[in-house]
């Protein structure tokens, strides 16, 4: 027993914590145990190291001189974003629409949910945060219709097909993928025979500029797609992606690689020119792009750098109030003594795959910056333990890479966090993320204005809890108890809460209970972001994601209610500009 303790605190291994609800949990041998064979079955060698490493930068990038200090965006799930010329999931040309429609409306730019690739053959696995790859995109976001090579929409199908994919409530996620799929594959077809000198030229560069981690991936969307079970459980000579195996399938599978390294530079293609966009229209931030926390461990990421990734171990969370049970994400954990060695190189490559297109990024539950939780498999959730990162080391490798990249970070840094945590974050120069249901005073009511973090993004809610309408109606408490699951909170609890907000309104001369009422008192805050969901500037009364649920509920696969060509006259979109511009926020773009 004391040398699994010793072991655990040479390895970083926290072996006792307090949990979300107040309890304090020592964690049992036999899991310790699992997590310290997990950590050393990667080769590494305790102890993780605690010194800072020298950097300059010192802080990371704050936006550009000159620019406005108080600015808003609008968040959307693309996936759901609803036109009339997508095919039922939103696309990289809505995108372009909707920085359009944030330059007229006066935003800095659009905030999104994650972008990275999925498993497009498992299209209802359907979670942007529990991603194949966070070094490449979903395929699903092309839209298919600008591709150069595009066969003509007789390729996809029949016209019919199409307009039952737009005309669905829901995301059909299999059938959007069966049908881009198959047009891109004859895209490829047209590129290959047909294409001129100057595209051939361009994707060639591309090849070589994401080399070799876009060969491997190309070479792990074949085998997993031959041998369709997890990496682990494939031939020998694939379970690691070296050098003389990939040359191998090369040879034999060529076609089938290239045709992966083209839809990711097609993607590439699209989403850099959004990101084009957005600085002609002089959008300050342009696009806000999410990071998620981990990746699945049948993934890409997984495979392609073992020693980073615990085997047999995932990423979750103690119980809390939301949570009571506590949560399994059904991440790969990571290997900190892997990172430290390699000077973060990992998480580097991480940040830069999304800042290429970025002007502000946010870090998915922050937190793990400092510590994760970890659960090996088959034990219960509230049974895991932390184990401590490089925290320092991290954010030093964030400000460099901000700096680089010229883009603004911001830090999830809900739930339980350590004392002087978020002062080490605005230290480096990582800003606040700040969400109006959590900003409580110790008397039970909402925190004033005044008292907003400046370096900080406000909300009111994420994707993971209820829209105002929802909250405000309480037709989230309903839906969950229907799903048996715990709310959190009584009917009674809601009530006191309704009524604690209708004063905060009425004290400062506001309509009680109506989301331009919230939106005017985010605004007034001095925090430098304030993001406005779609969900709620539409009055949506259901949340994107109910967390402990898959199939029980629609999760990411909700639509828009209304038409991304009608949204510049929806009168909650125009009303919330205007609420905005009259509390300075608006931005002036050279078009107005």
């Amino acid at each position: 027993m004391d040398r699994i303790l010793e072991r655990a605190a040479e390895w970083g291994i926290e072996t006792q914590h307090v949990d979300g609800l107040g309890r304090r949990r020592v964690v049992e041998p036999q899991v310790l145990a699992r997590i310290l064979d997990s950590m050393a079955a990667g080769g590494a060698v305790p102890p993780v190291p605690s010194v800072t490493p020298p950097v300059v930068p010192q802080r990371a990038y704050q936006g550009a001189d000159g620019a406005p200090r108080r600015t808003w965006a609008l968040a959307a799930q693309l996936y759901g974003v609803r036109s009339r010329r997508n095919w039922g999931h939103g696309d990289f040309t809505d995108l372009a629409n909707l920085i359009e429609l944030a330059a007229t409306l006066g935003a800095a730019g659009i905030g999104l949910n994650p972008l990275h690739a999925l498993f497009d053959d498992r299209a209802r696995e359907a979670s942007p945060y529990f991603p194949n790859s966070r070094f490449f995109l979903n395929p699903l976001y092309i839209d298919v219709e600008a591709v150069p090579e595009f066969p003509g929409v007789n390729a996809a199908g029949s016209t019919p097909e199409l307009d039952a994919l737009r005309a669905q409530e829901f995301v059909d996620y299999e059938g959007v993928a069966k049908a881009k799929t198959r047009v891109l594959a004859l895209a490829f077809e047209v590129f290959r025979r047909n294409s001129d000198q100057q595209r051939q030229r361009q994707f060639r560069r591309f090849r070589r500029e994401r080399a070799p981690l876009l060969a491997q991936f190309a070479a792990f969307e074949v085998l997993r797609r031959r041998f369709a079970k997890p990496w682990w459980e494939w031939p020998e000579e694939f379970r690691r992606p070296d050098a003389k195996g990939l040359k191998k399938l090369r040879r034999s599978d060529g076609e089938a690689m290239a045709q992966v390294e083209f839809v990711q530079w097609i993607a590439d293609q699209q989403l850099g020119a959004c990101r084009e966009r957005a600085r002609r229209l002089g959008l300050p931030i342009g696009l806000y792009l999410d990071i998620a926390v981990g990746v699945r461990a049948d993934g890409f990421d997984a495979w392609s750098d073992q020693s980073f990734i615990l085997p047999g171990i995932e990423i979750g969370a103690p119980p809390d109030l939301l949570n009571t049970q506590g949560q399994r994400w059904g991440l790969a954990g990571f290997n900190p003594v892997d990172l430290i060695n390699r000077n973060c190189e990992p998480f580097r490559q991480v940040l830069r795959a999304s800042m290429r297109y970025a002007g502000a990024i946010r870090l998915d539950h922050v937190l793990g910056l400092k510590r994760l939780y970890l659960i090996p498999r088959d034990v219960r959730a509230d049974a895991g333990a932390y184990i401590r990162f490089p925290f320092e080391a991290l954010l030093a490798t964030i400000a460099q890479e901000s700096v680089a990249n010229q883009c603004i970070v911001i830090g999830e840094d809900l739930g339980t966090v350590p004392e002087g945590f978020r002062e080490t974050l605005a230290a480096w120069g990582l800003w606040s993320y700040q969400v109006m249901l959590f900003e409580s005073a110790r008397d039970g009511g909402f925190n004033s204005p005044d008292s907003y973090r400046e370096n900080a993004l406000v909300t009111f809610a994420t994707h993971d809890l209820p829209t105002f309408a929802g909250w405000i109606s309480g037709h989230d408490l309903a839906v969950k108890r229907a799903l048996g699951l715990d709310p959190g909170e009584s009917d009674h609890d809601r009530a006191a809460a309704k009524e604690t907000l209708g004063r905060a309104m009425a004290w400062r001369g506001l309509p009680a209970l109506v989301f331009s009422s919230i939106a005017k008192f985010l605004a007034d805050t001095p925090s430098r972001l304030m993001v406005v969901s779609l969900e709620d500037a539409l009055g949506m009364l259901d949340q994107v994601n109910i967390p402990g649920t898959i199939e029980e509920h629609p999760n990411w696969r909700r639509r828009l209610p209304v038409e991304l060509e009608d949204l510049k006259h929806h009168s909650g979109l125009t009303a919330l500009a205007n609420v905005l511009a009259a509390a300075g926020r608006r931005i002036v773009t050279e078009g107005d």
